[in-house]
């Protein structure tokens, strides 16, 4: 009796866990994190310079925010966005936003037009 009456369901986000599709999604993965980590070097590059009164940096690394999905053409791609933490006390605090990756993005402008 090696027959089961068990059916599988498909996929409920309906992108197929084939392997080239993995290969993609991760690559896409490396893509986006590499421009988010040029576009942070840029910004603490031009803030380096700029000190405390005590020698310290202003602006320093400060870990990462939690990994998010985001809804692409290929599939689901997790992306984590690094941190920066402006030391300076007062109300002009400097904050990092990739430009590629806005804060509440959960799918790409293709994938919404569709």
């Amino acid at each position: 009796m090696s027959e089961t009456t068990i059916s599988t369901l498909p996929d409920p986000s309906g992108f197929s866990p084939d392997p080239l599709t993995d290969l993609i999604r991760e690559g896409a993965r490396k893509l986006i994190e590499q421009a988010v980590e040029a576009e942070l070097a840029t910004l603490l590059a031009a803030f380096a310079e700029e000190r405390l009164d005590d020698g310290r940096a202003r602006l320093v690394r400060h870990g990462h925010l939690p990994e998010r999905e985001i809804l692409t053409g290929i599939g689901p791609v997790a992306v984590k966005v690094p941190r920066v933490r402006d030391r300076k006390p007062g109300t002009e605090r400097i904050s990092f936003t990739p430009s590629i990756l806005p804060r509440y993005l959960r799918k790409a402008k293709s994938v919404e037009e569709l």
